[in-house]
């Protein structure tokens, strides 16, 4: 299950290696794997993937690179410098966020949720640190204090047995959106991807694997390898792997408040990035979009994340993440060109390919700036 090509520009997390790799039967992701360092499956993908789906599993993400933000101006700076409304986030709310360049694509996406005086964010691996440095840069006189918070680790609890309280004896379960502390440190939230019953919990690292064996008492342990299935079923992109330098908000669907999912505000403005945010919202469409890709199943070779995608021999779209899930059989996000048709004939690599209609966005809803020009053209 290729992720990633030798010329991407993801590093692969080499250095860091997961004490939850010593669990029986873990295997690790392959070398070159963004997820490499952390379990990738326990021997049975496809039945952890099931899990994940109809019942209850625990992913280790304790790759993800965790920092905080504290003072009392952390979310009126962090909202002048990101996509997101943040000078008046309610406490105890999950937003995703971006970092835009000047031209508005995407630099940076992470999850950030404030909680007790603390904002906690979370990134790729790969970016923890670059984020942080820019962060750390763009203080200032502000009173916000931007730092690693290496002591602490992600896990992902997903199915629909969540619901119905199986971890009810280790945390209070939040709403949608909503995150609570958890006792001896960090906290946890809820939110709606990979699956619609999916938290992640940031825990102290020195106890990641107490909280691991207190889980797994109640779920079955999964692999990288299924929440990233379970991710492209749902068609949430991943900063690095589904996009790519030249990637804007509007062509992954980062687009929306503080409904997970959404990581741009259109209520806002004064932020790097902004005009093309506006401009693309207001009069025009996007370039590209994201859309699920099936691929032809028949050979063993898979195609690797930014390979071309071809239809007639032209080149139509880049491909981001491929996985092998447990009832799709073979498949990937891909952006593609926003004219493509969702009936083409389309090839990557060895393989045949095609797009899922159901996953091409819709653009039928009039844009307001284009009723006003219209309005001033007396149409």
């Amino acid at each position: 299950m290729p992720v990633r090509s030798e010329n991407s520009d993801v590093p692969a997390n080499s250095d860091y290696a997961s004490p939850l790799l010593a669990v029986p039967g873990a295997a690790n992701a392959p070398a070159g794997h963004p997820d490499h360092g952390v379990p990738w499956h326990y021997g049975d993908p496809f039945g952890e993937q099931r899990e994940a789906a109809t019942g209850l599993a625990v992913v280790d993400r304790s790759h993800r690179a965790v920092m905080t933000v504290t003072g009392d101006e952390r979310l009126t700076w962090l909202h002048t410098l990101t996509s997101q409304h943040l000078e008046v986030l309610p406490e105890a709310t999950v937003a995703e966020n971006l970092i835009l360049d000047g031209n508005g694509r995407i630099e940076d996406h992470f999850v950030l949720t404030d909680l007790g005086g603390t904002a906690w964010i979370d990134t790729e691996a790969w970016r923890g640190a670059p984020l942080l440095d820019y962060l750390t840069k763009m203080v200032f006189w502000s009173k916000a204090e931007p730092l690693a918070a290496d002591d602490y680790a992600v896990l992902t609890v997903l199915g629909p047995k969540l619901a119905d309280g199986a971890l009810g004896e280790l945390f209070t379960l939040p709403a949608v959106g909503a995150a609570a502390a958890l006792p001896g440190g960090g906290l946890v939230r809820r939110m709606p991807w990979p699956t619609a019953d999916t938290v992640d919990l940031i825990v102290p690292r020195a106890e990641l694997r107490n909280w691991w064996d207190r889980i797994t008492a109640h779920a079955r342990p999964a692999g990288s390898w299924a929440f990233e299935a379970l991710r492209v079923e749902s068609l949430r992109p991943r900063l690095g792997v589904d996009t790519d330098d030249r990637t804007i908000p509007h062509e992954t669907g980062w687009i929306g408040g503080y409904d997970i999912g959404g990581a741009v505000h259109l209520d806002k403005g004064c932020y790097r990035g902004q005009e093309t945010v506006a401009r693309v919202h207001n009069l025009g469409k996007p370039p590209r979009h994201l859309v699920l890709v099936h691929l032809d199943g028949s050979t063993d070779a898979r195609p690797e994340t930014g390979e071309e995608l071809t239809s007639g021999g032209r080149t139509v779209g880049r491909i981001g993440t491929v996985v092998d899930h447990h009832e799709l059989g073979p498949v990937a996000l891909a952006l593609v060109r926003r004219a493509l048709k969702a009936d083409a004939e389309l090839e990557v690599g060895e393989n045949a390919a095609s797009i899922d209609p159901d996953s091409m966005p819709r653009y039928d809803e009039p844009q307001a700036g284009r009723q006003a020009i219209d309005r001033l053209r007396g149409r």
